[in-house]
């Protein structure tokens, strides 16, 4: 009966009636921006698409579905401690993991790990801290474990379908994305939402994780094994 609900309220006027919206919004800021770049300035670089066109995409995909996650958490403000720990774990872990697979996949272990280790654990901290101090260190250990893990990933498979396992972890983040939005639903359903916003901030982080991926994947440091 949740989940028929949560269905649901995907069309309702709650904050869960929002979520697709956000990440529509979030889609078409990032993609005028990469569109924009792309003819200023990434079209004269040789085989872009080939070398970089899949984990951008996925990575704007990402920024997208992580999104919700925040507009939820920002709309009701407090979370139970154990519901506010796997917040902060969840998203440092699916943040860093596919954040660090995707930049190790274009710029070798090292870039890959911090870029996946920073991204995971600020948004760990930012949605853990929801529930206090113990949110807070789910957000730091999860982000501090899963940047490099992606990006050794990504770096193992740097000969054998690195493309094809970009997709199937990218879905298996998605699916627990999803989850957690399921999750947060279950535990607020009875209660109203703190704190109404419009998508503002959605289409400013939007643009920020898109311009630093785009430029740390095409124009940073990388591995020898990449060059």
């Amino acid at each position: 009966m949740g989940f028929k609900e949560f269905i649901q309220e995907l069309n309702g006027k709650r904050v869960e009636g929002e979520l697709i919206h956000t990440i529509v919004y979030s889609l078409i800021a990032s993609a005028v921006l990469f569109i924009a770049l792309y003819f200023m300035k990434l079209r004269y670089i040789e085989n872009f698409f080939p070398k970089y066109g899949v984990y951008i995409t996925l990575a704007m995909i990402t920024y997208a579905l992580i999104i919700p996650s925040i507009r939820q958490v920002r709309a009701y403000q407090q979370f139970s401690c154990m519901s506010g720990m796997m917040i902060g774990m969840t998203v440092g872990m699916v943040a860093g993991f596919l954040t660090g697979y995707f930049i190790g996949a274009t710029n070798g272990l090292f870039v890959g790990s911090i870029f996946g280790m920073a991204l995971g654990i600020a948004l760990g901290i930012w949605l853990g801290s929801c529930c206090g101090v113990m949110g807070f260190m789910e957000g730091v250990m999860a982000g501090f474990m899963s940047g490099p893990m992606g990006a050794m990933t990504a770096v193992m498979l740097l000969n054998e379908h690195m493309n094809i396992m970009a997709v199937i972890v990218f879905m298996i983040g998605a699916v627990i994305l999803g989850a957690l939005n399921y999750m947060m639903f279950i535990e607020k359903r009875e209660f109203s939402r703190e704190k109404e916003e419009g998508h503002l901030l959605t289409v400013i982080i939007s643009l920020i994780l898109t311009a630093i991926t785009v430029y740390i994947s095409v124009f940073g440091p990388r591995s020898p094994l990449f060059n």
